[in-house]
């Protein structure tokens, strides 16, 4: 049986549950930053995903 898979799925669920709970606890106000936050956070690691893809 393999262990790497397992713990990286429990790190997965934690992460995910973590963001639940913290959308869950959150205002209306707060909701609308997070999403903004979070998409502008998505394009930056696109963005640094494929400046070290051009590098190899």
């Amino acid at each position: 049986m393999k262990v790497m898979p397992m713990i990286k799925g429990a790190a997965a669920g934690a992460a995910v549950g973590t963001v639940c709970w913290i959308v869950s606890k959150s205002s209306r106000r707060q909701r609308n930053s997070l999403k903004r936050n979070a998409g502008k956070t998505v394009r930056s690691f696109i963005t640094v995903l494929g400046d070290l893809s051009d590098m190899i």
